[in-house]
């Protein structure tokens, strides 16, 4: 900025008295452009609407083509400008060109311009815009330009927000929060959900944004910082917290960032600038979201959710409201940008009607946990948080991935006929719920259930499955933010096994690392995390940490029998190495007078294709095996299958990957060792059949699926299936897919799938 001025404070005076002149829309904008671009000694200064259409339309530039404007446009995620809308976080680039999200847009001429400076037009959490200014020389904006803009951006949201652009939107492109929206995401919990919105970050909305009396709004921000000290340590002082827990590390979080003398001189710096105390909180806040959203380490991601909570806080303080309790309500949507699986558990159970997420996939933790307790998910939902205010009627289709946001009548009309069906249908699945597992020629199929939480476990007896066959047990950690105690590991296994009620369960040990990261245990980032250092040979590599775990196993199935699983087993010598510690662990109970198992069965995961050539020596070594074909499928084919844009790419529904599958089973039948399968495709009614076709006589899925396969197993023939199983899968060139073979023998023999 200019040497005789003195950055932030300048520019704010000179916009706060061109708001106060009276001016056509465009006009005003015009002038605002020209003043930053002035201001900023910047030879470009470019302003985007973001219209209800997701498109980001160019309103007003300074140095572009002024023939482009309003007809320069980009999508959301498109281009440097849609990458910032998309995100909501700044860029600041000395050669934008050599981004990779870099678009040309010919209209506007904007290619002989390389520095760049782009930021998001928020209000309130919700993304309004992008205000961009550009150079020809190559060079990095100093912080304080950056600074100068993100402020003069809150003044742009609050005109936006306020209607200051009627006249200028084109009907029905205008970003109208009362008309219909429709979100293309990705399904990733099956389910229809229709309810209100309840965003997982309420917006507290900040329209007073100059201040009058500068040294009087720097008393207002000390007395609001002041306050909430004290209410943190009253909270912390409360008996209920004062012993050592969650909760209490939450609020340790709180009471450092409140005292953060760096916090406070940002939030001083820009009351100084020229904004009030709310005003300062907010921005100060964007910013310091900006600056850590793109860091990986989970510690410091956890940490940004508690920086938001106390800036939120310390706002409402300020504007002097209270919370609202608005997921109090029994028909609530939650709609966020991302959220963790603790606080998906921080809702009431039964409330939650189904879950909109901007990111999410397919093995996000709160997916599965949403997915436990049969909550409808849609992921990959762009936009939505920004087009959603709380109460605003939405429906959430698990089915296709759509999700419509103040839907008109004849839709919701047809999901509520859907949401029947869907009733009645479970209403069919109960019915079967006591009837045996049993094809029509009598071949008899154990369906066991997968779970992780003790939310699960009411299920078992709901669904009908005949046993637990696969208990995550990570997902006790995943939830915390401190490592389990052993004492804790030990009460939730055995109130597993009570649940249980002596039907079989499998507890496989912990399965973390690759993107299952814990923020207390000190891992490092991967290039590949799934093919990295995780499951067991995390585990091996520190004993104490499975020993821990074995011993709490161990000692909750005192007397009763206890099933061990090891995940991701590459080589049969890891087996031989876990079945060691559980026989120190067998041998330290022993010494100090424990009651023991009255039956101990131990297990591997088949989720490594180098297993497939050791089939015999681990089959020697092993009681029982589970295949694991989420994790086997994807190292099969090298897919990520948390890749949106690779997971559908192949099919597991094919001849190469049954033909893996049969050399397990093969290899079962050879050494009377059991072989379950509790991936995916156990739980969707179509793969199901193609498994019981193939051999399997147990497979393990998610509970809200046991009603619908077991539903498709009594009205099969398996013998007649396991014929054309095997003629297909003998055949180099099948006429048609595996998939079509099985949609074509459902349906001729009016079998659902």
């Amino acid at each position: 900025m200019r040497n005789d001025m003195s950055g932030p404070r300048v520019l704010m005076r000179r916009i706060r008295e061109l708001m106060a002149e009276r001016l056509e829309p465009q006009s005003r904008l015009d002038q605002i452009v020209r003043l930053i671009a002035e201001t900023m000694v910047a030879e470009v200064c470019s302003l985007y609407v973001l219209r209800a259409d997701a498109v980001l339309e160019l309103y007003a530039t300074e140095g572009l083509n002024p023939g482009s404007v309003h007809l320069a446009q980009l999508k959301l995620g498109e281009g440097l400008v849609g990458t910032i809308a998309a995100t909501a976080r700044p860029l600041n680039l000395s050669d934008a060109q050599k981004h990779p999200a870099f678009t040309y847009l010919p209209e506007t001429g904007e290619e002989i311009y390389h520095s760049f400076l782009g930021v998001p037009i928020l209000r309130a959490g919700r993304t309004l815009g992008v205000l961009v200014v550009q150079n020809k020389s190559a060079r990095v904006y100093r912080d304080e330009e950056s600074e100068a803009l993100e402020t003069v951006a809150m003044v742009v949201a609050e005109m936006i927000a306020a209607g200051g652009l009627e006249g200028l939107t084109r009907p029905g492109v205008a970003l109208d929060l009362t008309r219909p929206v429709t979100f293309e995401g990705v399904a990733l919990s099956e389910g229809i959900g229709i309810g209100r919105v309840v965003l997982h970050e309420p917006r507290v909305v900040v329209t007073n944004l100059f201040n009058e009396n500068m040294e009087a709004e720097v008393e207002r921000l000390g007395e609001a910082l002041g306050f909430l000290r004290v209410s943190i340590e009253d909270m912390l002082a409360r008996r209920d917290v004062a012993g050592e827990g969650e909760h209490r590390q939450v609020l340790e979080a709180y009471r450092m960032f409140a005292h953060d003398r760096g916090w406070v001189r940002r939030l001083e710096e820009a009351v100084r600038n020229g904004l009030t105390a709310e005003a300062a909180v907010e921005k100060v806040q964007s910013d310091m979201r900006a600056r850590m959203m793109h860091l990986t380490d989970p510690y410091i991601r956890e940490r940004l959710h508690d920086f938001d909570d106390l800036a939120n806080r310390l706002l409402r303080q300020l504007i002097g409201r209270a919370d609202g309790d608005l997921a109090e309500a029994d028909d609530t949507i939650v709609v966020a940008r991302q959220m963790g699986a603790a606080e998906l558990l921080d809702y009431r159970r039964g409330q939650i009607r189904g879950l909109v997420l901007e990111e999410g996939a397919p093995t996000s933790h709160v997916v599965i946990v949403a997915r436990a307790l049969g909550i409808p998910v849609v992921g990959q939902a762009k936009g939505a948080v920004s087009m959603s205010e709380n109460r605003d009627a939405i429906i959430v289709d698990g089915e296709d991935g759509s999700v419509h946001l103040r839907p008109p009548g004849e839709i919701e009309a047809l999901f509520a006929d859907k949401v029947r069906f869907r009733a009645e249908r479970q209403q069919r699945y109960r019915s079967l719920r006591d009837q045996p597992s049993r094809t029509k020629d009598g071949v008899e199929i154990q369906l066991q259930m997968n779970a992780g939480l003790l939310v699960d476990l009411p299920q078992l007896e709901e669904s009908g499955a005949e046993g637990i066959g696969l208990f995550r047990t990570e997902l006790q950690f995943m939830v915390a933010s401190t490592m389990p105690r052993a004492s804790d590991q030990e009460r939730l296994y055995s109130a597993v096994l009570d649940a249980a009620g002596g039907r079989p369960v499998t507890f496989r040990t912990l399965d973390v690392g690759g993107d299952k990261l814990l923020p207390y245990l000190n891992q490092s980032p991967e290039d590949n995390p799934a093919l990295g250092y995780r499951a067991l040979r995390l585990a091996l590599d520190r004993p104490g940490l499975m020993r821990t775990q074995l011993r709490a196993l161990l000692k909750a199935a005192a007397g009763r029998e206890l099933r061990v699983m090891f995940p991701m087993v590459t080589d049969v010598s890891e087996v031989r190495q876990g079945r060691e510690l559980i026989q120190r662990e067998l041998k330290h109970l022993t010494r100090f007078g424990y009651e023991l198992p009255k039956a101990l069965k131990i297990g591997a995961m088949i989720e490594v294709p180098a297993l497939l050539f050791q089939l015999d020596a681990l089959m020697e070594s092993l009681d029982f095996v589970s295949i694991g074909s989420n994790d086997l499928f994807q190292f099969f084919t090298a897919v990520d299958r948390g890749n949106t844009r690779m997971a559908g790419r192949f099919d597991d529904l094919s001849a190469p990957f049954f033909r893996a599958l049969r050399l397990v089973l093969d290899a079962g039948r050879r050494h009377c060792v059991p072989v379950t399968l509790c991936g995916e495709m156990a739980g969707r009614p179509l793969s199901a059949m193609a498994l019981i076709g193939l051999g399997f006589r147990s497979i393990s899925m998610a509970a809200p699926s046991v009603g619908p396969v077991k539903a498709m197993i009594v009205a099969l023939d398996a013998s007649e299936l396991s014929e054309l199983m095997d003629a297909h899968l003998s055949e180099t060139l099948p006429a048609v897919t595996l998939r079509q073979a099985l949609v074509d023998f459902a349906k001729s023999h009016a079998i659902p799938y």
